[in-house]
């Protein structure tokens, strides 16, 4: 083969790799997604556990979370989904307790004007008194809320999500775990989807998701 034909193929091969690579439809394992070695258990046992982590002031978060509400109404039953307020710091515990205590209140439909009034409204949500403030114009009982969000149970789920981040080993969010072994997240897609908008870049993430879930099946 000429140096010139060789020059061509190298090329050539160098450009199907580079597609291949940046497909997030068929994602590549240390490019668009990791593998945790050791496999972590999962709560559901038939159905493939879907996890994300994140945080109520992340603002990629807040961007992340209408595409990925409606992605996760499309699965249906097929999955079972869960979120992780993180706790990267101790101040953040008020905010993961507010999660909880929403959770346990079955009023989730506050969920999303959290993200609102923090991204939006430009609100100060971070200490107890100014959640409880916030909860009082959402309809929901104070003394109810405070009794739950003050709780042994809500305190244990805080503390099991310090378990759950180093297992995973999530140094960021939004973060997505698919069957307790694979990680994504629009950061990592991020790296090979380039001068996409943050729109684009979390549809892109979301395709990554539908690939790794299809390995369950």
């Amino acid at each position: 083969m000429s140096i010139l034909r060789r020059y061509i193929a190298l090329v050539v091969f160098g450009l199907m790799s580079l597609q291949v690579v940046a497909s997030p439809a068929e994602p590549v394992e240390g490019v668009e997604y990791t593998r945790l070695q050791q496999i972590q258990p999962t709560d559901s046992a038939k159905k493939v556990e879907v996890l994300e982590f994140f945080w109520y002031n992340c603002p990629h978060c807040f961007v992340f979370e209408p595409a990925l509400a409606e992605w996760v109404k499309k699965r249906g039953d097929t999955i079972v989904f869960r979120r992780v307020p993180v706790g990267f710091r101790e101040s953040f515990i008020p905010q993961q307790k507010l999660y909880y205590t929403l959770e346990a209140l079955n009023r989730f439909d506050v969920h999303r004007a959290v993200f609102d009034a923090v991204h939006v409204g430009r609100q100060k949500l971070d200490k107890e008194e100014q959640i409880i403030e916030f909860i009082e114009k959402q309809g929901i009982d104070k003394k109810k809320f405070i009794d739950t969000f003050n709780s042994f149970s809500i305190q244990s789920k805080v503390n099991r999500v310090r378990q759950l981040m180093e297992a995973y080993r999530i140094d960021g969010v939004p973060t997505v775990v698919i069957d307790g072994q694979y990680i994504t997240s629009p950061s990592i897609v991020g790296s090979v989807v380039r001068g996409q908008s943050e729109q684009a870049l979390n549809a892109a993430t979301l395709q990554v998701m539908d690939a790794l879930l299809a390995k369950k099946k």
